[in-house]
């Protein structure tokens, strides 16, 4: 499932409108990426999007 593991965000639904204002269905995906993160001392693989990956990366600098 395209799904961020940490904050839920999945994809949005609007319309995709032509020059002619002709709408058609279409969908945006949030930009998901595979990270290896330690959780409780072990490494595990989550998918996160990269506004995510990003606050984990802060968080774990300022330790």
């Amino acid at each position: 499932m395209r799904q961020c593991e940490v904050c839920g965000k999945g994809p949005s639904i609007g319309h995709k409108v032509s020059h002619s204002n002709i709408k058609t269905k279409r969908r945006w995906l949030p930009n998901l990426q595979t990270a290896r993160v330690v959780i409780n001392g072990t490494a595990t693989r989550i998918k996160a999007c990269t506004g995510c990956l990003s606050k984990i990366k802060q968080q774990s600098h300022v330790r």
